[in-house]
């Protein structure tokens, strides 16, 4: 079925409910094909090639609300996709919040956002497995002490998503992405470890080498050898970009409508208010060009949209769909997020920090006694009260140089004082994602060992 065909599907799904007695409704319809190749110790572990389409409805009988989803977008399967939809709203409880947009608040981006590049589907199969055969040979090839590897990967993605609403809005747009990625094991002595390394573009002319994949993991892996377990001190702690950036999913947490209303973030009703150093300008953006977040409207038909969330150190802004905007007497911010079936949730766009003007070894040459932290392990993080404890690993700063490996540590404290404790911002931000951030040093944090 081409794209004009599901275009007007939708809009046809649309006009049935509202004849079958809907007040409102909406409907998301997506396709898609992904590829995954795997190969370890140079031969291919396993390969994945498969697509899907599906429809999903979303009807309101006055403040009742029903959903439905099909994969069958035959006659009958939309039938029954009404039919259900119907059924559920006639029992489901009032709820005054729910609903749509206002219809001024639809809308799309216009122009090209970059979101889909026609060389993804012209990568032959071979050719994928070859570059994840290359990527983890170079690893292998990188020292005698690399032994092992827990395979490497290409893995690619091809879709189509298009959104009706009863309230004249009709949207539609295409996106793509590939990926590489390594995990080579190192061994010295008795010591052996794993590390991992990976590149994601929109086209395939956007990633790295694959041998230029394999050489960091690998680099990344030896330099985790004959690690130690340091003693109980607080010290700065450094986040790498790759931990960093989970430092900004526990403030997504905190800045989701959902928890704010609920009142189950340590950010709620703090609008205005000071919560982090005046370094920290915290961007949700999803209209970046090319860019994994980006979408020329969120899942309510609402147009994305540039949000400060924390802009010099003052909350600025909470995360909204339609709902949590109502929910606080606000409006929503463009971040409606959901599958094909049920009510949206809140998404981010390209949620990052904003770069500094230091560079990693600037940030990492002011510190005499410190830890930069590679990994962390666990799920410690209490979004409601901001305490903070993970297990950690990476390398030991002493006289502003990366000197010895550290693992099996936890590092403590608060996001509250963690956010207004930090002392610098790298230079260094990249999207290897949607949720981005640089170098980050953290005045002072428990790194918990011996």
């Amino acid at each position: 079925m081409n794209s004009d065909c599901l275009v007007e599907l939708a809009q046809d799904i649309i006009k049935r409910a509202c004849a079958a007695g809907a007040t409102d409704a909406e409907c998301t319809i997506a396709e898609g094909d992904e590829f995954s190749a795997n190969v370890r110790m140079r031969e291919l572990e396993n390969l994945k090639e498969a697509g899907s389409r599906g429809a999903g409805l979303r009807i309101l009988i006055g403040s009742k609300t029903g959903a439905s989803y099909t994969s069958d977008l035959s006659p009958e399967g939309i039938g029954l996709l009404l039919k259900s939809a119907i059924e559920l709203a006639d029992i489901t409880t009032d709820d005054p919040h729910a609903g749509l947009p206002d219809r001024d608040e639809s809308g799309s981006i216009p122009g090209d956002l970059r979101l889909h590049s026609p060389d993804v589907e012209t990568l032959e199969t071979g050719f994928k497995i070859d570059c994840a055969k290359r990527a983890e040979a170079a690893a292998l090839a990188a020292d005698p002490r690399i032994f092992n590897s827990e395979g490497a990967s290409f893995d690619s993605h091809v879709g189509r998503r298009i959104f009706a609403n009863s309230r004249g809005f009709t949207g539609e747009y295409r996106t793509s992405y590939c990926s590489l990625s390594a995990a080579p094991v190192a061994r010295d002595g008795d010591s052996m470890e794993r590390d991992y390394w990976y590149t994601m573009a929109r086209g395939f002319a956007g990633l790295e080498p694959p041998e230029q994949v394999g050489r960091i993991a690998a680099g990344r892996a030896l330099r985790r050898l004959n690690a130690v377990k340091v003693e109980t001190q607080r010290v700065p702690v450094v986040f790498e970009p790759r931990t960093a950036r989970t430092l900004l999913d526990n403030l997504y947490e905190a800045v989701h409508g959902m928890s704010v209303y609920r009142h189950e973030s340590f950010l709620a009703g703090r609008l205005g208010e000071k919560v982090a150093s005046e370094r920290i300008t915290l961007i949700d953006d999803g209209t970046l060009p090319g860019l994994f977040g980006t979408s020329p409207f969120d899942d309510e038909g609402v147009p994305s949209r540039r949000t400060v969330v924390i802009e010099r150190g003052v909350l600025k802004n909470y995360l909204l769909n339609t709902y949590a905007a109502r929910k606080l007497g606000m409006k929503t911010t463009g971040n409606a997020s959901r599958g094909l079936t049920g009510n949206a949730g809140i998404g981010h766009g390209n949620f990052f920090v904003e770069k500094g003007d230091r560079t990693p070894e600037e940030i990492i040459a002011g510190v005499p006694n410190g830890f930069y932290v590679t990994e962390l392990m666990g799920f410690g993080v209490n979004i409601v009260t901001g305490d903070y404890s993970r297990g950690a690993a990476g390398l030991w700063i002493r006289n502003g140089e990366l000197a010895f490996a550290v693992s099996e540590v936890t590092i403590a404290g608060n996001l509250k004082d963690m956010l207004l404790g930090l002392e610098a911002v790298g230079s260094d931000l990249e999207f290897r994602g949607s949720v981005a951030a640089p170098t980050l040093k953290i005045g002072e944090m428990t790194v918990g060992g011996k």
